[in-house]
């Protein structure tokens, strides 16, 4: 019996590459703006997985602030929020089928993976900048270490990618706890910027079809 559930779900895994092309496809008008965020042909459980923690994190996230001793601007409490909707959002968005099959998908290679993660380095900027009083070493040490972590991953080969992004993203997460000193309302920034790109984002991984349900 347990050699007949894995082997259904062994059968249920499809290559990216080999992915219906309908399903990557966007759709055309505002909608496909938002295919080409979180993948074409997302279900109604991934939507409602993806965007209402995301949302309640923006939320939270600036509410939780307001409970430290600290003076915030409009602007900092705006820029909380998007990070957390960011953050959140995009460790479950970039875990979805739905964007696995779209973000590794076939043209998808090293150097698509790796301008999307430079482009976080916008984030860590903002942070640096607006909560940390310019602190630039610390904007060095996250993105440097983000990039060369993320180079690794995409560098190696493909079988030894997870342990490789997991042992990275430990890494990191000792760094953030015992090297740099926390960010008053953004502690949780680090952790979760990186388990979003280096966990959920980099790493390929077969989509499975939502349709195959494992039997009892």
């Amino acid at each position: 019996m347990q050699l007949a559930k894995r082997q259904n779900l062994e059968d249920a895994w499809v290559e990216p590459s080999q992915s219906n092309d309908s399903h990557l496809v966007p759709r055309t008008g505002w909608l496909g703006l938002i295919d080409r965020f979180i993948g074409p042909g997302a279900t109604p459980a991934e939507m409602w997985l993806q965007f209402l923690p995301a949302v309640i994190a923006a939320i939270a996230a600036p509410l939780y602030a307001l409970t430290l001793p600290h003076d915030w601007t409009p602007l900092q409490l705006g820029l909380i929020a998007l990070l957390g909707l960011d953050c959140i959002g995009g460790v479950l968005t970039n875990a979805t089928t739905t964007a696995k099959r779209w973000y590794h998908r076939p043209g998808q290679g090293w150097r698509q993976h790796l301008a999307f993660v430079s482009l976080h380095i916008v984030h860590i900027g903002l942070v640096a900048l607006l909560f940390r009083g310019g602190d630039w070493s610390f904007f060095a040490v996250v993105s440097g270490y983000l990039l060369v972590a993320a180079i690794a991953i995409v560098r190696s080969p493909l079988y030894l990618q997870r342990p490789v992004a997991l042992g990275l993203y430990g890494l990191a997460l000792l760094g953030d706890r015992y090297l740099l000193s926390p960010t008053l309302g953004l502690e949780w920034f680090v952790p979760f910027l990186m388990l979003k790109l280096l966990v959920s984002h980099l790493l390929a991984e077969a989509p499975h079809h939502p349709e195959v349900v494992e039997q009892d």
